[in-house]
């Protein structure tokens, strides 16, 4: 026994056996076989008769093998790593080699120093090499497998929809790429539950599966694209299956994996928080609207943020005159070059470096471009900073704006589209007030071009909504970072609530509603069910596996908010031609009185006062009663 083990482990040392210990091992197979049949069919008493000629014909027996083994390259691979093909090539070997002892032996006819075999001890031989060849490979690969080289890759199920289950079952089991071993698919179909394909029963999602991989010893589970809704639509198995350890990833895209070789270990990534909170799918006809920035000079501030750099990556991936864009970032612009010459050489576009709030420099790109339509997203949008400089607020957000505005109208800008935020409805903090001052400022441009107290055609379109999943300074990276760091998540207040919509579905409704909108709208997006924050910090801890990271509250921040508000208290709103796009009504103000008190604030900035500059901004905006804040003085 100890011998055989030895000889078993230095067998499995070996890079592998050279070519003619296979050779040999498959000889005495057949050799063994033909004996076998002879004597089963014959007896003893004429095995030893006729045993001289009967070697020779073992001889052309061999010989016959031997070319077809040759043929079929059947001692070519390492026998520990057989696998389907190997067995196959096996099989046409000792198929083949059987047809030409046959035809050997009809031709030849009889002759003294052989033996002629009967045909159906000619089917035996070759039943019992091609099961010997067979056996001996599967042991070889099944004992360096499970004792000498067990396979240490994490188990899995697979959650996918339907129609593509079949292809991502077979590529994603047979890719030797694939740090997961699949033990068990997951349909949501319970007609399809106990089912079986490529070895691997049918679960259903439901509260009982993180029992069910359990029992498999299956850690991951690995969801497609196509059925995503279903997490979403299904928390409490989620949860479920998070508490018990599973870990859940996600096919980075629905395709069909040709083998290894197409089979990249970036087509699974863990599952992000964003992919599992609760929200509709967002339809838009792109197409119609980016129909209509075809062949025109697109400008976009702030294009280097989360928001304007999706909207170039969309409206360049459709196609355009000429882009204008514009940033005060000089690294995010450099990688925005970079990204356009890799992606869309051929479009025309400028990367400028510059503040929309230095009117002289902003005035030259006018005149040298005449943009056609302005997708304004440049703007400082974090609370607390804009909380603590108000100068930099009214500045950069205000005075930019202003200074944009007035010059689209001069140089014949067909749309100003701006991008607005669900802080100015009933704004508590400088950061929100300044955008609403924005929204006053282009609506009653726009108002006043209409009626024909400004010369002008340019039409100006708000859009207005809440948080965008992942962009910059957003609590989700946040809330990674601290979690990576073993904690504490910092959460301002256990019932604050925010709105959430990811980027590229924001920038989708940004262009729609900005191509198609007439003028003088503020449109409000819809953004499905408010997300708890204190939930939303715990569901990233138990995403990331972490133990033992607790969740702080600090108390809410300078003009921070319990909830956000996507309508003023006097503002009502109106349906449009997409269901998720409404439009707010809001008090009309008159264009000459909201342009003196605008340009009164931006003249303020002279003194360089915080106070003063947020009481002027208070009488613009009456709705702006600060909260947690040092400006709360000027409300009494």
């Amino acid at each position: 026994m100890k011998s055989l083990k030895n000889l078993i482990r230095w067998y499995f040392s070996k890079s592998a056996l050279p070519y003619w210990s296979i050779v040999l091992l498959d000889c005495s197979f057949v050799v063994m076989a033909a004996l076998l049949a002879f004597f089963v069919n014959r007896g003893s008493e004429e095995l030893l008769e006729l045993f001289v000629p009967l070697v020779w014909t073992l001889g052309v027996f061999l010989v016959c093998f031997l070319v077809t083994f040759k043929f079929f390259h059947t001692y070519d691979g390492v026998i520990r790593y057989s696998s389907l093909s190997d067995i196959i090539r096996v099989s046409q070997a000792v198929v083949t080699a059987i047809l030409i002892i046959f035809l050997v032996q009809l031709f030849v006819g009889p002759r003294e120093w052989w033996v002629r075999f009967e045909l159906v001890e000619i089917i035996a031989v070759g039943v019992v090499v091609i099961v010997c060849m067979w056996l001996i490979r599967l042991i070889a690969k099944n004992v360096y497998e499970k004792f000498l080289h067990p396979d240490i890759r994490s188990r899995a199920f697979l959650l996918t929809a339907q129609e593509d289950r079949e292809s991502l079952s077979k590529n994603l089991t047979s890719s030797i790429l694939s740090p997961f071993k699949f033990v068990g698919l997951v349909s949501e179909n319970p007609e399809e539950v106990r089912r079986r394909m490529y070895g691997m029963r049918m679960y259903p999602f439901t509260s009982e599966l993180v029992d069910l991989m359990q029992i498999k010893g299956a850690t991951n589970l690995i969801v497609a694209p196509a059925v995503m809704d279903l997490l979403r639509d299904n928390e409490p198995v989620v949860n479920t299956l998070i508490d018990g350890g599973i870990k859940i990833h996600v096919l980075s895209k629905t395709r069909e994996w040709r083998g290894k070789e197409d089979f990249s270990l970036n087509d699974i990534q863990p599952v992000n928080v964003e992919d599992l909170l609760p929200r509709d799918r967002i339809m838009i006809d792109m197409e119609a609207a980016l129909n209509l920035l075809h062949d025109k000079v697109v400008m976009i501030t702030g294009a280097a943020g989360s928001i304007g750099s999706e909207m170039v990556n969309q409206i360049a991936s459709y196609g355009t005159s000429k882009l204008i864009l514009i940033d005060q970032a000089e690294t995010p612009m450099h990688d925005i070059r970079l990204l356009l010459r890799e992606k869309w050489p051929h479009i025309k576009a400028e990367t400028l470096v510059a503040s929309i709030a230095d009117e002289v420099y902003m005035e030259r790109i006018f005149k040298k471009y005449h943009p056609d339509y302005v997708f304004h997203a440049a703007a400082y949008k974090h609370v607390p900073m804009m909380e603590d400089n108000p100068y930099q607020s009214v500045s950069n957000n205000v005075k930019g704006t202003k200074i944009l505005a007035d010059l689209a109208r001069k140089y014949g800008t067909k749309k100003f589209v701006m991008v607005s935020t669900d802080k100015a409805v009933n704004p508590t903090n400088v950061m929100g007030c300044s955008k609403r001052i924005c929204e006053i400022y282009v609506q009653s441009m726009d108002r006043a071009i209409k009626d024909g107290r400004l010369d002008g055609e340019t039409r100006f379109v708000t859009t207005r909504f809440g948080n965008v999943l992942g962009s910059n300074g957003s609590v989700i990276p946040i809330f990674q970072e601290q979690i990576r760091k073993g904690g504490p998540v910092t959460v301002t207040h256990p019932d604050i609530i925010r709105y959430f919509m990811l980027i590229p579905e924001a920038c989708k409704l940004v262009i729609e509603a900005g191509t198609i909108g007439q003028g003088g709208e503020i449109y409000v997006f819809d953004m499905g069910q408010p997300v708890k924050i204190a939930d939303l910090a715990q569901r990233m801890i138990r995403l990331s596996g972490a133990r033992n990271v607790k969740i702080v509250f600090t108390g809410l921040r300078d003009g921070e908010k319990l909830y956000e508000e996507l309508l003023n208290n006097e503002e009502h709103t109106l349906p449009t031609f997409h269901p998720k796009i409404k439009i707010a009504k809001v008090r009309e103000q008159d264009y000459d009185e909201v342009s003196l008190q605008v340009q009164t604030l931006i003249d303020s900035l002279a003194v360089a006062d915080d106070m003063e500059i947020v009481r002027m901004m208070k009488r613009i905006v009456p709705e702006f009663i600060s909260k947690h804040s040092k400006y709360e003085a000027l409300d009494n």
